[in-house]
């Protein structure tokens, strides 16, 4: 249960400073608009998810189990977050986030960090998949610069919702929205190692600002702040506490679920080893202090920590430097930030949700068994129509039927996403 900076810092040189930082701020660029993106899906204040990032970010690479995992808000909470604010408000998801942080310590102090690997890959892979689906439902509102009140949490309810805004479409923003999402995509492919997400979203909103009917964020949600918040402890409900049991522990989940796969393709990329134990221990601190500040759930980013990598870092220092960057953005570029454009931001967490998706191993996943393969589709489809927590409970259980009835009682090697970074290949 070590920090592996601990390990790390043994014979550090300026050399390895150096390569740190500009990982850092490499990453940083990459996390500014994709954070405040989620925040917004989230149906959470702009800052909150550069407030996860510096926090979070902060406390995961500082106590984390692994040497370049980047920590912060990530596409797979949206789904939660937006239900938990939806139905207990946003002191409900402070509550619950808090909650989860100590199942995550209590988590890694009793050494579960190897029991994870249990879960079956395709209730992972499903519940991914659902989570992309949905998180792309999310952002057409904003992509096609549609008016109209904030939509449901449910799947088919946000879909009726959206066909009934279909007549206000403002086809600028509609045009400004696609042309990011290829840009993001054909250049990504072309240069992979250059944060196209920022240079993208920038440009997109540069032409905004001659553009008046597109929305940006400032005219969404008001002026960014240009401070932290001083960290006070969250009114705790008493009579939600029961209530939130269940979205916490499925933050926790989700947390605990991504850092350790995030780990996973780092050790693969660096041929390191993770702490699993110390990672869960790193992801209740963040989870603790997170909401203190106001912040999200947090937890690895797996595309973050793979960028981190291919842009250099190779000690915690990277993904501490990654935090501090953007606590400056947040302090001094604040008015910046605050021009960015919805539809680009929408843009932006549309090709997040496609890569999620990994449409890559789709052959793959069609060769599988067919009880593999209707396990994936039926947890796919239990996130999208009914709830996370419903499909990843059903799932597992059903998949862990499925691998007794099959004699396999060795956890399985999960097939960790290496096309996330840009330019990864899947390991021999």
């Amino acid at each position: 249960m070590k920090p592996k900076i601990l390990t790390a810092l043994v014979g550090y040189t300026p050399r390895k400073l150096a390569a740190d930082l500009f990982a850092g701020l490499t990453v940083a660029l990459v996390a500014l608009p994709l954070s405040i993106a989620i925040a917004i899906a989230s149906g959470a204040p702009p800052a909150a998810g550069l407030i996860t990032a510096v926090v979070g970010g902060l406390l995961i690479s500082a106590l984390g189990g692994s040497r370049v995992q980047i920590g912060g808000p990530t596409g797979a909470f949206i789904v939660v977050v937006y239900g938990v604010i939806h139905q207990y408000g946003y002191g409900g998801l402070m509550q619950a986030t808090l909650m989860a942080g100590i199942i995550l310590l209590i988590a890694g102090f009793l050494r579960a960090g190897q029991l994870i690997r249990h879960i079956p890959e395709p209730v992972i892979e499903g519940f991914t998949i659902g989570i992309a689906i949905v998180i792309a439902a999310s952002q057409l509102k904003d992509l096609a610069g549609m008016s109209g009140p904030a939509l449901p949490a449910d799947f088919l309810p946000k879909m009726v919702r959206l066909w009934e805004m279909h007549l206000s479409i403002d086809w600028v923003a509609l045009s400004i929205g696609v042309t990011s999402i290829a840009a993001i995509l054909l250049l990504r492919r072309r240069a992979p190692r250059i944060p196209w997400p920022v240079i993208v979203v920038m440009a997109a909103s540069l032409v905004a600002l001659f553009l008046p009917s597109v929305q940006t964020i400032v005219d969404q949600y008001g002026t960014l702040p240009n401070r932290l918040p001083t960290p006070r402890f969250p009114s705790f409900n008493i009579d939600q506490v029961t209530s939130l049991v269940s979205p916490a522990l499925t933050i926790a989940f989700l947390a605990g679920i991504e850092s350790l796969l995030s780990a996973i393709v780092a050790d693969r990329m660096i041929k390191g080893a993770h702490r699993s134990n110390a990672e869960l221990i790193a992801q209740g601190a963040a989870n603790l202090a997170s909401p203190l500040f106001g912040g999200l759930p947090a937890t690895g980013a797996i595309a973050r920590t793979a960028t981190n990598v291919n842009a250099g870092g190779r000690t915690p220092v990277a993904g501490i430097a990654h935090a501090l960057f953007l606590l400056a953005a947040l302090l001094f570029a604040g008015p910046l930030m605050g021009r960015m454009a919805l539809p680009a931001l929408a843009a932006l967490l549309i090709v997040t949700a496609w890569t999620m998706s990994e449409p890559h191993r789709w052959r793959h996943r069609l060769r599988q068994p067919r009880a593999d393969l209707g396990l994936l589709l039926l947890t796919a489809a239990m996130t999208v129509l009914a709830d996370l927590t419903v499909a990843i409970a059903v799932g597992s259980i059903l998949g862990l039927m499925l691998r007794i009835s099959r004699g396999e009682i060795e956890p399985p090697r999960w097939q960790t996403p290496f096309r996330w970074g840009g330019s990864q290949r899947p390991p021999k």
